[in-house]
């Protein structure tokens, strides 16, 4: 049973949690391996150096759409594919746990998940801008 009283809250701290997180890597992204060390990062992996300010942008964009509540549940879908690129390109030949060598899977996968569930529950409570809908 959902507690309708409380779980707007819970999937707030949901949302919130990851909005940060994604700032936080786009950050890292951007101010200690500075947007031309991610390009080549991403050129190392075999992908297209400007895929990496692609996904540096998205990764703000997303967490601020996320930590404010601003169409949380697309948010959540569009950044699906950069959770499971990473784990397809960097994470999954390093093992499960993520403090493997290189980091493994683990982090990334449940993050990936978190989206998921995210998008599947709604905005949560203080969303500025709410998503569309869905009715079972």
């Amino acid at each position: 049973m959902i507690d309708t009283r409380t779980a707007g809250y819970g999937i707030f701290l949901l949302r919130a949690a990851m909005g940060f997180l994604f700032i936080a890597h786009a950050s890292l992204k951007l101010f200690v391996f500075t947007p031309a060390g991610t390009e080549h990062f991403f050129a190392s992996l075999g992908l297209p150096p400007v895929l990496g300010l692609v996904v540096m942008i998205a990764e703000f964009a997303a967490g601020a759409a996320l930590v404010l509540g601003v169409y949380a549940r697309i948010a959540a879908i569009i950044m699906l594919p950069d959770l499971l690129g990473a784990i397809a390109t960097v994470h999954i030949h390093n093992g499960f746990f993520f403090n493997n060598a290189g980091g493994g899977w683990e982090y990334p996968g449940f993050w990936a998940l978190c989206l998921a569930v995210l998008a599947l529950l709604g905005d949560g409570a203080w969303a500025l801008k709410r998503s569309f809908s869905v009715t079972a």
